[in-house]
């Protein structure tokens, strides 16, 4: 991966989607290389399965997912919890994306995301078909934030 940034390691505008593989809430093995290839991409990173702005944050990018999807753009939530929080949390709140176990916080080193408090931090990321980063947005206590930027950002509608 290269960085621009490399004091705080943190991913700039224009870097390359970094390669990772995590398994999701099924159990199965996922690979970004072959998952996000040629797509447009939202991975967003979040502390807690089942904390109230995590679910607020999640529900929100659950109810404009079909907008997400109809532009052609996938939609991936990353955190340390493990593949079993991460079934339950999904299947309670009728999540349709993709979660991501970093149980290390591997991956979220690898972006950079800072924490927050005591916790991992709250970091939205859209990346574009050829892989470069295109925007980022932080804001660890307005996790609906997260969804309504990243549409405006793209020019959806919700």
């Amino acid at each position: 991966m290269e960085t621009k940034n490399k004091k705080n390691n943190t991913l700039e505008i224009g870097d390359s989607l970094p390669s990772f593989s995590l398994m999701d809430q099924e159990g199965a093995l996922w690979d970004s290389t072959t998952r996000l290839a040629g797509k447009i991409s939202i991975i967003y990173f979040y502390p807690k399965d089942e904390s109230g702005i995590c679910t607020q944050e999640a529900c929100a990018f659950r109810d404009s997912f079909t907008a997400f999807t109809d532009a052609g753009i996938q939609v991936v939530g990353i955190n340390s919890a493990n593949v079993e929080s991460h079934k339950k949390f999904a299947k309670k709140n009728n999540l349709p994306f993709t979660l991501l176990s970093d149980t290390n916080n591997r991956v979220l080193k690898q972006f950079g995301v800072r924490n927050a408090l005591f916790l991992t931090g709250r970091e939205t990321f859209i990346f574009g078909a050829d892989g470069k980063l295109l925007y980022k947005f932080r804001n660890f206590f307005k996790g609906d934030d997260h969804v309504s930027k990243t549409l405006a950002f793209l020019g959806i509608k919700p």
